[in-house]
C-alpha cells in the first residue's frame, strides 16, 4: 500500500509516517519511481507506535522496543535482553502510576462537578421566592 492509504487506514498523517521512517520506527520498500510501499503489517506497526507514544515513550525507546514485538503478519521478533525487560518493566510501573494519578484526578473532578452542579443552598434569612 502507498503512504496515503497507510495514513488513511491507521489514522496517522503522512507527515508522521515519514517521521517514523526517519526515526527507524517504520520501513518502506521503494518502487523504481521512489514511491514508498508498505505491507499490510504496517497498519499494526503504526497503531503500536502511536500507543507507545501515547504512553509517554520517546522515539529512541520505541525503536529499541519494536524489534521485540510481533507484527500482525506474525513475523519473527527478536529476543528481548534482560536489560530491556528491566527497562520496560520500569516503564510499565510508570504508566501504572500515571493511571492511578489520573483516576484520582478524575475522582476529584467528579466531586467538583457534582458540587458545582448542585443548586445553591437557600439562605435562612431570605424568604423563598
Amino acid at each position: 500500500m502507498r503512504i496515503g492509504e497507510l495514513a488513511r487506514r491507521s489514522g496517522v498523517s503522512e507527515r508522521s509516517l515519514r517521521y517514523y521512517e526517519t526515526q527507524g520506527l517504520l520501513r518502506a520498500e521503494r518502487t523504481p519511481g521512489g514511491q514508498r510501499r508498505y505491507g499490510a503489517w504496517a497498519v499494526d506497526r503504526v497503531v503500536r507506535i502511536q500507543a507507545l507514544y501515547a504512553a509517554g515513550l520517546n522515539s529512541r525507546r520505541i525503536a529499541t522496543l519494536l524489534p521485540c514485538l510481533r507484527d500482525a503478519d506474525g513475523g519473527p521478533s527478536e529476543i528481548a535482553t534482560g536489560r530491556l525487560v528491566t527497562e520496560l518493566t520500569a516503564e510499565r510501573a510508570r504508566i501504572d502510576r500515571m493511571i492511578t494519578d489520573l483516576l484520582r484526578t478524575r475522582d476529584i473532578l467528579d466531586e467538583v462537578i457534582e458540587d458545582a452542579s448542585a443548586p445553591p443552598p437557600r439562605s435562612p434569612l431570605r424568604p423563598p421566592g
